[in-house]
Order: structure tokens, then sequence, then C-alpha cells
């Protein structure tokens, strides 16, 4: 139709940066590809009912909620820590809503299945737990440069992906602010 705008094939549906992570990857053995579903770990429900009381002392409730804080914390890293992610080594990656680009010594193959853990926020440490499959591999040296893109994963999980992208973008250009006028 005249005047109808085409589709860029190489624009990019979701914002990507680039940040070191701690990442763990494994191949997805065929057995197990029909059970994958991206999650969390290391986030806990806590029922209405187990809520600190309302506390008369303002100083008083400040102090709970600040140790209630760091109990939370403690109880995330432990979680972390018992998952294996506590001691993963931090990798440079290139991340966005739709997928994940990391540089790696194993060949994979177009269509492999992948595991993805990684925690996204050092503020409130939780585990991602992602699934992608290899859609790009790049000869770069010793190593293979190995695009994924996200499956099995539900929208609010993209969402907090999206989210963290954000939030990288924002403190990357408060820097490049800051370097500019200082």
């Amino acid at each position: 139709m005249p005047g109808e705008k085409k589709a860029d094939p190489q624009r990019r549906e979701f914002s990507r940066v680039k940040v070191q992570l701690p990442v763990d990857i494994r191949l997805v053995p065929p057995e197990e590809q029909s059970n994958i579903r991206a999650h969390v770990s290391g986030r806990y429900m806590v029922k209405e009912s187990a809520c600190l009381p309302d506390v008369q002392d303002k100083l008083l409730a400040e102090w709970l909620k600040l140790l209630n804080s760091k109990l939370d914390t403690i109880i995330r890293m432990l979680t972390l820590q018992e998952e294996g992610l506590g001691s993963l080594p931090f990798n440079s990656e290139n991340i966005s809503g739709g997928g994940l680009s990391f540089t790696s010594p194993h060949l994979f193959s177009p269509g492999d299945i992948l595991e993805i853990k990684t925690i996204l926020s050092a503020m409130q440490p939780v585990m991602f737990c992602l699934y992608g499959e290899v859609v790009k591999i790049e000869k770069r040296g010793q190593d293979y440069l190995t695009s994924v893109k996200f499956i099995a994963i539900d929208e609010p999980l993209r969402d907090e992906i999206v989210r963290f992208v954000f939030e990288m973008e924002r403190e990357s250009l408060r820097k490049q602010k800051g370097e500019l006028f200082p």
C-alpha cells in the first residue's frame, strides 16, 4: 500500500544492554526439554498474617523494618548459595527481554536448548532460571559468541528482565551525565 511503512527486519523488539552477570549455562538434554519453564528462585512468599504488626513507637517501627529487611536479604542469599549461585563466574553478557548473547568456550549448535541461571540484581538477589534456544553462533578467537532467544517464559518474568535492562540503561546514562557535567 502507498505510504505504508514496512517493518525493518533488523529492528529489535526489546532494548539490549551489555552487563557483567554471574551466569551458569548448561545444555538441556532432549529428555528434559518438554518440562522446561523459566522461573525465579530465592523469592519466597510471606502470608499477610506473618507481617509485622503496626507499632506506635516510630523509632522501634523503623528498627523492626530494617531488621526484617536484613533477614529477608540473608534468607535470599542463603537460598542462592544453596542453589550453587554464590560462586558463579561473572561473564560479559548482552541481555534483552527477548534473549541473551554470551561468549563461551563451548560450541553449541543452532536449535540447542540452554538453561541459563543468573542473578539480575544485587539489591534483591534472586536467581533467574531462564531457557533459550540457540539462534546464532560466531567464532571469536578461542571462544564462541552464542545468541539465544528466550523460550518457555511468561510475560511477568520477561517484564522483570526488561525492567532490569532499563535500570542498567538509566544507570549508564547517569554515569555519562556525571562525566559530562561534573
